[in-house]
């Protein structure tokens, strides 16, 4: 696809902006370009151009790595995100999601207690 109407119109960014804005590597755009998280559009020359909402999209993307998703579960996160509306297999995917993640928080904070006991144990002898 190339860079037409409403797209040219738009200040498409090159793949090294998305991942310095995003905080990523350009592997790590070009992943979710073949995972059909990320559209990219081509220049004349041939060289992937994106939207400037690319950049927030990869920041969500990592944050849902980040929190155990597959990049399978991210693509039918998607349609959620962008249209805001859901039907009731999406909602029930997103409470099970949410719910993983909660469970997660609360293992992290029972290991972070833990760690704080030994500190203040360790903090008390030389």
């Amino acid at each position: 696809m190339t860079v037409t109407g409403a797209a040219a119109a738009e200040r498409m960014i090159r793949i090294g902006e998305v991942a310095r804005g995003a905080g990523v590597s350009v592997r790590a755009v070009r992943y979710y370009e073949q995972q059909g998280l990320l559209v990219a559009e081509r220049s004349p020359s041939g060289q992937r151009l994106y939207r400037q909402n690319a950049i927030p999209t990869v920041r969500f993307f990592q944050q849902m790595f980040a929190a155990g998703l597959t990049s399978r579960r991210i693509s039918e996160l998607l349609p959620c995100w962008d249209s805001g509306h859901t039907d009731a297999g999406q909602r029930a995917m997103l409470r099970a999601e949410r719910e993983r993640i909660r469970a997660r928080i609360d293992d992290l904070q029972a290991t972070l207690d833990h760690l704080d006991e030994v500190i203040a144990i360790t903090d008390t002898h030389p």
